[in-house]
């Protein structure tokens, strides 16, 4: 969209029929990619974009009061639309009236140098499952996400809204093929443990002190796991015990209980 900064206006202004134009295009994906740009539905999503210097490019507002405490002194144009206008921007059944323009930041492998805590997406597709797993991978300290080539775009609304502002905390590679994801980061030390039902106790290799080296958790696709190809690229098999009667637990679960127990093991080690 790249509009030029509106300085020195605290105040909300009228959003113009251009700019709207320009902001409907991010909700879809090909304006996205033409625009370099994203939008950051909802209070904790924009509150979390604008404290990521450099990011935001606007905020549009169905509310300016509700909201002043996001928008008030920002040196960024803010924007009043109707609430029609900015449920249009929005993909929830109750939009919370508040929309960031972004850009969409850019990240390599030196972004994750010295990482002892990663996660791999191995052809995650569900937007809601990514989202998820990387805010469980913020919220255990995991120094950055990686979704490999056929995952689904970080950037989709789904994906951001259901980070919960968690995508803007760390960095988050993208389009990586699965073989050079792995090679990568065992060139950095890191032992590579594939998530499957079929694998070795989780318990078991956190009580025996395997959990508290430099790890990256590599995670399958919702619906077919990871095939034995994949799964073999890994250094070990790993798998989260269950003892009730349930058959499985869904990827942003067992995401979760694998970095907690990673993170845990990494802590108690340092």
């Amino acid at each position: 969209m790249s509009v030029a900064p509106e300085h020195n206006s605290n105040a909300a202004r009228e959003l113009p029929g251009s700019v709207l134009r320009s902001v409907r295009r991010l909700r879809n994906r090909r304006g996205r990619e033409l625009a370099g740009e994203f939008l950051a539905e909802g209070r904790q999503a924009v509150r979390e974009a604008l404290a990521t210097d450099g990011l935001v490019t606007g905020v549009i507002v169905a509310d300016p009061e509700r909201h002043a405490d996001l928008v008030e002194d920002l040196d960024i144009p803010v924007w009043w639309g109707s609430e029609a206008v900015v449920r249009q921007l929005s993909d929830t059944v109750t939009p919370q009236g508040v929309v960031a323009v972004c850009r969409q930041p850019r990240f390599d492998w030196e972004d994750v140098e010295g990482a002892r805590l990663l996660v791999i997406c191995a052809q995650v597709r569900d937007p809601g499952n990514a989202g998820t797993v990387i805010r469980c991978a913020d919220a255990f300290g995991a120094d950055g996400v990686i979704l490999t080539s056929g995952s689904v775009e970080v950037w989709n609304p789904k994906t951001v809204r259901s980070s919960v502002g968690s995508l803007f905390h760390l960095p988050i590679l993208t389009g990586i093929d699965l073989a050079e994801a792995v090679s990568r980061v065992r060139s950095r030390g890191m032992q590579v443990l594939a998530a499957d039902g079929d694998g070795e106790p989780l318990d078991l290799l956190a009580a025996s002190g395997g959990l508290a080296k430099p790890s990256a958790w590599l995670m399958g696709n919702e619906a077919w796991g990871l095939p034995a190809g994949d799964a073999a690229l890994a250094d070990r098999i790993v798998a989260v015990p269950m003892w009730g009667a349930a058959e499985s637990l869904n990827l942003s679960s067992a995401a979760a209980i694998c970095l907690y127990q990673t993170a845990s093991a990494q802590r108690r080690k340092n």
